[in-house]
């Protein structure tokens, strides 16, 4: 009920705004995100009434960063700013699988990806100052959970929690150092490379939770039948009970807005006279 109260609540109470930013340093390279957050706490951050949390959400290969509105809505329904990047573009060498290479020769595509999200975190820093860009929640599907992962293996001091759906490629980080939550899928084409997830002593020892799933491995986004999707928000939104109680009271004490403009709302205003 809580889950599906989320996606009724996404229609009021949630913006999404799409704005894409240029990257001097690599050709002008376009980087376009959705960013999606309550109105009221956009309202108050841009207040300095509060500090947003950040999550950064990483789509998988060959889907769009706009096809995972069911995990942006969750997390932004508790107060996060949730920033999904496109981190692909039609111009790009296609993804190969080179089997027996680390990470199956996919170094250069998680390279991208940090860099991608380095630049949007900058960029949206000028949009939203008053969010935790020093403490992200980074959340992936496929492709995008190994680039969540991999950035938290090259940057702990940034992160707060992992989420991943189904990442093929990257090992989990077992120091401890942040929570991770992995859905597995249970699918005969898709599988992880030997090593990825780790035994079930490690896992409790390292703090990381692993659902496993009858759920096929192209089903974890938006294009997922409904029930995949409200089974994996209702897990996701007791992971993140632990460490968000005052967000998750915000939902129930959401204080009026005080009608002034959002930072998002002026920026995504800015583009269009653009």
């Amino acid at each position: 009920m809580l889950v599906a109260g989320y996606f009724t609540a996404s229609k009021w109470a949630i913006h999404h705004t799409t704005l894409t930013f240029f990257d001097l340093l690599r050709s002008d390279r376009p980087v376009a995100v959705d960013v999606a957050v309550r109105r009221d706490r956009d309202w108050q951050a841009t207040a300095e009434m509060i500090t947003l949390p950040v999550a950064i959400l990483n789509h998988g290969n060959t889907v769009k960063f706009t096809e995972y509105s069911f995990l942006a809505n969750i997390l932004a329904a508790r107060g996060y700013m949730v920033v999904s990047i496109q981190h692909d573009l039609d111009s790009d060498e296609p993804m190969v699988t080179n089997v027996g290479e680390e990470y199956a020769g996919r170094r250069m595509q998680y390279n991208r990806g940090i860099a991608n999200i380095m630049f949007a975190i900058d960029e949206l820093k000028k949009v939203q100052p008053n969010a935790d860009w020093k403490h992200l929640t980074m959340i992936g599907h496929s492709n995008g959970g190994d680039i969540s992962m991999y950035f938290a293996k090259h940057y702990p001091e940034m992160i707060k929690k992992v989420v991943t759906l189904d990442n093929l490629r990257v090992p989990f980080a077992t120091d401890g150092k942040f929570k991770i939550l992995s859905f597995r899928s249970h699918d005969p084409v898709f599988k992880a490379d030997p090593g990825v997830v780790p035994d079930d002593d490690i896992c409790a020892k390292a703090g990381i939770t692993v659902v496993r799933t009858g759920y096929q491995h192209t089903d974890m986004s938006d294009r997922g039948p409904d029930e995949v999707k409200q089974q994996i928000g209702g897990i996701l939104d007791k992971f993140l009970d632990d460490d968000d109680n005052g967000a998750a009271a915000a939902r129930t004490d959401t204080p009026k807005p005080t009608g002034a403009p959002s930072a998002l709302a002026l920026s995504a205003a800015s583009a269009s006279k653009n």
